[in-house]
């Protein structure tokens, strides 16, 4: 743990190490140990803010952790829960042995040890350091009986401050974030991510090793991109992208990039099939869905998704009149598509400076271009003939007076005409 999660150490705990270093409050609570002139109450206070900073940068700590500490954390908790059944807190206990007892207090303990700080501490930083990494080891513990855990007088009626449920509750969710099959795809990310062919990259320090990023998402494998409830890891700003083994949980600077992240991932994997139509807003925890308290992990969703309508729903389209519009728009600039074309057939879009007249253009590949045009002004005028040809044919079985074209009807005499003309011409 010391060489995997230095750096998860020194993120969490360096900043209000050096402040205590720094500060040289007094924290003695021993009554024996005052110094002439200090006092207790003031001392307790002092130590009691401390534990209060300490204790909630770790266990706020949680998406920082280290993915390897995670999955072994993981794993000891599952084997522990499998060989000890009768106990429900053994899946707690046995990892807050290993990251309270044997990772966090010994390195408040020493910090020096631990590069926390350049050297060792002076003694009344070292006690106020001792009493805080003992606090913290009981509070990580979840015993039952934390006061009698103390061989001190003194440390057991300094506890009775945290003595609440709610410092209970921040310990396990703390433990149930780094240990849960969830967590091990929970990613914070303070930068932009990379699109890459097809692929979503996460460009965060914790996840780049040289140039290389650790872990990247196919984009064709987002089933979706959905908000996450604060109340599943007591964190703010969080989403998740949804994909086919597991949601992957992350956490944004603020509202507003949490936001842009989810429009921006809905909109390069808006056209993927497989796209839902109902998620789990909340997380996976301890054997169940927050939200709906499914059991299976594999449970369909329990509300309908919001980023975003699904791949697969059924629009109200009507194909002919799309065409026709497709139609009308080649049509209307046929003089345009045909100077293209004319542009791309040209030698001097090959080799010599560009005529004038074709400068407006811009044609990276004048071949494929010309190709694409082609078809194009052929199709069109294909369709042009099909339509006169079905003009020709309607008019031939409809008679003048009739109710599609009545007595006086203008179009109709002057197509007349102009089947006249065409036929004396053709005489």
């Amino acid at each position: 743990m010391k060489l995997a999660g230095m750096h998860y150490l020194h993120v969490t705990l360096k900043p209000i190490i050096e402040e205590i270093c720094q500060s040289h409050k007094s924290c003695e609570i021993d009554p024996v140990k005052l110094k002439d002139g200090e006092n207790l109450e003031n001392n307790m206070e002092n130590l009691r803010h401390y534990v209060d900073r300490i204790f909630n940068v770790i266990t706020k700590s949680g998406v920082s952790c280290p993915t390897v500490m995670c999955d072994i954390f993981f794993s000891l908790r599952e084997s522990a829960a499998k060989r000890f059944q009768d106990d429900p807190d053994v899946r707690y206990t046995a990892v807050s042995s290993f990251i309270f007892l044997r990772f966090f207090a010994p390195a408040i303990l020493s910090p020096n040890l631990f590069q926390l700080t350049p050297h060792h501490t002076d003694p009344q930083t070292s006690r106020t350091l001792t009493l805080i990494s003992k606090t913290i080891q009981t509070l990580g513990s979840l015993s039952k009986s934390k006061s009698a855990s103390f061989k001190e007088s003194y440390m057991a009626t300094f506890y009775e401050f945290f003595n609440e449920q709610k410092y209970a509750d921040a310990v396990k969710n703390f433990l149930d974030l780094i240990s849960s099959s969830g967590r091990r795809d929970h990613k914070s990310i303070e930068q932009p991510i990379l699109l890459k062919e097809g692929a979503i990259f996460v460009n965060h320090p914790c996840t780049i090793l040289g140039d290389q990023p650790l872990y990247s998402i196919p984009i064709e494998n987002i089933l979706a991109v959905e908000k996450l409830e604060e109340e599943s890891f007591k964190m703010k700003n969080m989403f998740q992208v949804i994909q086919p083994e597991r949601a992957l949980y992350i956490q944004a600077n603020n509202c507003v990039e949490a936001k842009d992240w989810i429009d921006i991932l809905t909109k390069v994997s808006q056209c993927n099939k497989k796209r839902l139509t109902v998620y789990h807003p909340s997380a996976y925890l301890n054997g169940h869905w927050l939200c709906c308290k499914a059991s299976s992990d594999s449970a369909p969703g329990c509300t309908p998704c919001t980023g975003g309508l699904p791949a697969n729903i059924q629009l109200d389209i009507d194909g002919d009149r799309e065409t026709e519009r497709i139609y009308s728009l080649f049509n209307l600039y046929m003089n345009k598509l045909e100077k293209m074309q004319e542009a791309c057939g040209s030698k001097s879009v090959y080799d010599g400076p560009e005529q004038e007249e074709y400068s407006t253009f811009i044609i990276d590949d004048p071949q494929e271009t010309y190709k694409t045009l082609k078809q194009i002004i052929a199709g069109v005028g294909a369709l042009e003939q099909e339509h006169a040809q079905y003009k020709r044919d309607k008019f031939k079985k409809t008679k003048y007076g009739s109710q599609e074209h009545p007595i006086g009807d203008k179009s109709f005499q002057s197509y007349i005409r102009q089947q006249s003309e065409i036929s004396t011409h053709s005489i």
